[in-house]
């Protein structure tokens, strides 16, 4: 359970090492990038994402990438995702790209922190024919922490409320499929015995765990456990894990597709032969991974007005 502690560090020199060679002139870029636009407020406090949108060849779709390692979520995860070349790889398939960064919990819950996620994804699909995209053909992805909140946001979705006052509200937060990488899905499975509850403390409770019973605390892992949360049908997911991750047991995966399939849903494990957290050969599966996307996003695209505007 040290992944609380040392996976931002350690996902940030293993995809420093991985894109280390890709050259970052922005005239070779495939996309043009919008830095910290302010997809929210909270307390006072402006939630922020990047806006990664193709130069050429856009297809009228999007996705979500849930910037977040570690549940803290500064700019050094937009460095380490375009680092992965997940940026340059979705946008040159034609994807306009949402990096949101949902709060870290220094100051918020995970709960929290995924309720910033939904509204980043109301965000973008009241901006739609701004950015000439799809609202109903969304993508959600994440890695790591962003996965875990990726992977609980698609399976909790909450349906719009057109009486609404407020314009976001008015808008549901389903995607139609997520692919993520090796995330934490299971807190009261945690390769066969709960996770520790001293180490998830801020994640569960403002101020940790001191106070609470260990009901409560049970109660809390559970609302923040994806593989627990799965009620109807789930939308197609895709799960990339390394057989050797030494943070985030590969069971999490595995359970967690096990639990989708279980519900009627589509769901698909790639096992990465001694993939650790991450791994230096990453850019080769979010190649994959934004194949997967084609197949699940364009297939029977909408020709809705802002996919076509």
């Amino acid at each position: 359970m040290k992944m609380f502690k040392h996976v931002a560090v350690t996902a940030c020199i293993a995809l420093t090492a991985a894109g280390f060679a890709v050259a970052q002139d922005s005239s070779s870029l495939p996309y043009e990038q919008k830095i910290d636009l302010v997809y929210g407020e909270v307390h006072g406090t402006g939630l922020l994402m990047d806006v990664f949108t193709p130069k050429e060849k856009a297809n009228g779709l999007a996705i979500v990438d849930v910037a977040s390692g570690a549940w803290h979520s500064d700019r050094s995860k937009i460095r380490d995702h375009t680092l992965a070349q997940l940026y340059r790889i979705f946008c040159s398939h034609g994807y306009t790209v949402f990096a949101l960064r949902p709060g870290s919990r220094t100051r918020y819950t995970g709960l929290e922190m995924a309720n910033h996620v939904k509204m980043g994804i109301r965000y973008v699909k009241l901006h739609a024919s701004e950015y000439k995209i799809d609202p109903d053909r969304l993508g959600l992805t994440g890695a790591s922490a962003g996965g875990h909140l990726a992977t609980l946001v698609a399976v909790t979705p909450e349906e719009g409320k057109p009486d609404a006052s407020q314009p976001l509200q008015r808008l549901g937060t389903q995607v139609r499929a997520a692919a993520v990488f090796f995330p934490p899905t299971d807190f009261l499975d945690w390769n066969g015995k709960p996770a520790n509850s001293q180490m998830l403390a801020d994640l569960l409770f403002v101020g940790g765990i001191k106070g609470h019973t260990e009901e409560e605390i049970k109660e809390r892992a559970l609302q923040i456990s994806p593989a627990q949360l799965v009620k109807k049908t789930p939308i197609p997911f895709l799960l990339i894990h390394g057989d050797a991750d030494p943070l985030v047991p590969l069971q999490q995966s595995e359970k967690m597709v096990g639990t989708l399939k279980a519900a009627g849903g589509s769901a698909e494990l790639i096992v990465k032969k001694g993939g650790g957290h991450p791994w230096m050969t990453l850019p080769e599966e979010v190649k994959i991974m934004a194949d997967w996307f084609d197949q699940h996003l364009m297939e029977n695209k909408s020709a809705s007005p802002a996919a076509q505007k």
